[in-house]
């Protein structure tokens, strides 16, 4: 009975064991809200078949495809941007040796406390490992721990890239009022009118004038 027992608790231990192949990933600077990080990726192989052909990386949040550039890898090999991360690729590694690559990621996140990259490592016969899922589990994705943002990282790392614009120069007014197109015209007319004023005036004096001194000779007459 007890020997069934060890056997059976054996079987159960080596079923709920993870796979033993799996990726692993460390970085040169494993802080949140550093810049400029070369992070390292190991996929080990599995297959004893098939080489490793290409590994596609799922980005965490917080970093975009376009944040992280090549820096090494197997010989011939690249890295393309993929709409959630990005793939490496090139010719196909010998069967049994592991991808081990580098990349350059801009800045980490500031607010993370570690970064989860799912991996889906694909072999020349067609087969894939996926390492998506939670740490604990047969197939668990890569995480990155990181250490806390240095103080003052978050508020930097909300703050737009571009300089802020300097402030406006002030503008100077004129404190007289301005001008209306309806004042400059009624100027217009007023100074086009005195000339007729005038001569109304000297028309009607000299006529008074005249009236006057007829008035006086008819005095005069009687």
């Amino acid at each position: 009975m007890s020997v069934v027992l060890a056997a059976s608790v054996a079987v159960l231990a080596l079923t709920a064991a993870p796979a033993s192949a799996h990726v692993e990933v460390k970085a040169d600077k494993a802080q949140a809200g550093a810049a400029d990080v070369t992070v390292t990726f190991t996929a080990e192989a599995e297959s004893s078949k098939a080489g490793i052909a290409s590994v596609k990386v799922a980005l965490p949040a917080g970093i975009a495809p376009a944040d992280v550039t090549w820096v090494s890898g197997p010989s011939g090999w690249g890295l393309t941007a993929d709409a959630d991360g990005y793939t490496v690729t090139g010719p196909a590694l010998a069967v049994k040796k592991d991808a081990g690559y580098a990349v350059k990621i801009a800045k980490l996140p500031a607010d993370a406390t570690e970064l989860a990259f799912k991996t889906l490592v694909t072999y020349t016969d067609g087969k894939v490992d996926r390492w998506i899922d939670a740490a604990g589990t047969d197939n668990p994705a890569p995480v990155l721990k990181l250490a806390a943002a240095a103080p003052g990282t978050a508020a930097t790392s909300a703050a737009p890239s571009s300089a802020a614009p300097s402030a406006a120069p002030a503008v100077t007014t004129d404190t007289a009022p301005a001008t209306t197109p309806g004042d400059a015209a009624n100027d217009e007319a007023d100074s086009s009118a005195t000339p007729w004023v005038v001569l109304a005036v000297v028309v009607v004096v000299g006529l008074v004038a005249v009236l006057f001194f007829r008035w006086r000779r008819r005095g005069d007459s009687a």
